[in-house]
């Protein structure tokens, strides 16, 4: 439970939350919360793992340093050792197809363990899978995927369970008029980026009326231009009309009349989803709007969603934008589960940007301690003593693992290395029952892109500490001189 200056309360499990959130004063320190916002930005998972593992090599390095190797040579030995980390892992992890749902599930279901979803992670595995398989788009040969066109929606009330998908996108604005209607079926969408409403000039204008008939046709004139707008409209076919400016009241009175739905000063990413979800091209002059340039989805509906009301443009034919309704009662755990489902989809769009997966459970870190064991007795010299401190660091991650789980680290450990001696790669921690068991079996995997950040970021950072020589800091500004006395002491 974090409690920020203002009182905020935060209650997360969520690595990347926790250091983004302390207040560290260390220079060193936040050189650490640096690499956890890297990561969490660049891969979106894997934060603790880069932390602890940067901890744990910065504490071998001082062993080293106590025995009179010089930072140069830990550094070199660290640089080896990550590279031949990162080529490991790419020779042991086994692809996936994209169009593999259960591995897929897997991968999500790992992300958010530990998140406090309770009954809920299985639900949100499954919208996480079908909102990334959704949006995912094929570029040259390869496949990619963008987290901004996944739009997460957050209302508090019901429960976990009560999350969705919605094939379209939720736009938390209201339908302008009272008159228009609330639901359209087979709905034609015309995207604006433009105002419906008089503009004024940009220079003072004045206008001199002598009897009430030219007051009269200015007015007249006024609302004329409105209609015209509104017959552009209803002229191209469009039933609902999404507007990133504003709509005058009287250019609503008469779309209401055409029976045309209208939504004002929405924002532009939400335009920009709401094209990629429909089909809809953005218009930025009326005259110009088409029949062509309209999108289709299969329901435009205001509803309330607890004291708010919002609209649900969904049923779009093959949507590549889609939103997320997340609810839950709590406010802290509302908040909760967008985290953790980010972490789903982030570890999802690393798979379909590089489909390659190791196991989980400290399965993965074991054995490439095993193989940095075997790989320092080649290199020899002073930086064998550094590769061997890097594969020693590697096990800490299955010692906490095994900690965190409340089971004995040192039974554990004895047990993960004879299993990686004798019965396989993949042999991790279940934390559940404290057995050693094959983790791909056991269904716990984890993109490879999130280690090979972690073991990149954790390296870097503890060989650019190592190479610091001295801190120097700035020197404090002199005290203020005293002022003049004064006051009763006189």
């Amino acid at each position: 439970m974090l409690v920020d200056s203002l009182g905020d309360v935060t209650v997360t499990s969520d690595g990347a939350t926790v250091l983004d959130e302390i207040d560290v004063q260390h220079p060193a320190a936040k050189m650490l919360v640096e690499i956890a916002k890297t990561q969490d930005d660049e891969v979106g998972d894997g934060t603790t793992t880069a932390v602890v593992l940067a901890g744990e090599l910065l504490k071998k390095a001082e062993g080293l340093l106590d025995q009179g190797l010089h930072p140069t040579i830990i550094t070199a030995g660290y640089r080896k050792a990550a590279d031949y980390a990162v080529k490991t892992l790419n020779e042991i992890a086994v692809p996936v197809k994209l169009d593999d749902t259960e591995s897929l599930r897997k991968i999500a279901i790992t992300a958010m363990h530990g998140k406090g979803l309770g009954s809920g992670t299985e639900h949100f595995a499954n919208i996480a899978v079908e909102a990334v398989t959704q949006v995912m788009e094929k570029r040259g040969d390869a496949y990619t995927a963008d987290i901004d066109n996944i739009q997460l929606v957050k209302k508090e009330g019901k429960s976990l369970l009560d999350t969705s998908l919605v094939r379209g996108v939720i736009i938390d604005k209201e339908v302008v008029h009272p008159g228009m209607p609330k639901r359209i079926e087979n709905a034609k969408i015309a995207l604006l980026d433009t105002p419906m409403e008089i503009e004024k000039t940009e220079f003072s204008a004045e206008i001199k009326i002598s009897n009430p008939q030219q007051m009269q046709a200015f007015l007249d004139e006024e609302t004329n231009l409105m209609k015209e707008m509104a017959e552009k409209i209803k002229g191209s076919g469009a039933n609902v009309v999404l507007c990133q400016k504003g709509i005058d009241e009287v250019a609503q009175s008469f779309l209401a009349r055409y029976g045309i739905l209208a939504a004002r000063r929405i924002k532009k990413s939400d335009i920009e989803k709401l094209s990629k979800a429909t089909g809809a091209k953005i218009v930025t002059n009326l005259d110009d709007l088409q029949k062509e340039d309209l999108g289709f989805a299969g329901r435009v509906e205001e509803r309330k969603i607890g004291d708010d009301k919002m609209i649900f443009i969904e049923e779009a034919k093959d949507p590549k934008a889609v939103s997320i309704l997340i609810r839950a009662g709590l406010e802290r755990l509302v908040d909760e589960a967008e985290r953790a489902l980010k972490d789903a989809l982030y570890v999802l769009i690393d798979v379909v940007r590089k489909n390659k997966i190791v196991g989980g459970g400290g399965a993965v870190e074991m054995e490439l301690a095993k193989r940095l064991r075997d790989y320092a007795t080649k290199i020899g010299g002073r930086e064998q003593l550094a590769v061997e401190a890097f594969a020693e660091s590697f096990e800490s991650i299955p010692r906490t693992l095994a900690d965190n789980a409340g089971l004995h680290p040192i039974d554990i450990m004895v047990g993960l290395r004879s299993a990686h001696e004798s019965k396989g790669l993949w042999n991790g921690v279940n934390v559940h029952t404290g057995k050693i068991v094959d983790m791909m079996e056991e269904g716990v995997l984890e993109p490879l892109k999130v280690k090979e950040h972690a073991v990149r970021s954790a390296s870097e950072v503890a060989s650019m500490i190592l190479r610091i020589d001295d801190v120097i800091a700035a020197a404090k500004p002199p005290p203020a001189p005293p002022g003049p006395p004064g006051g009763h002491a006189d």
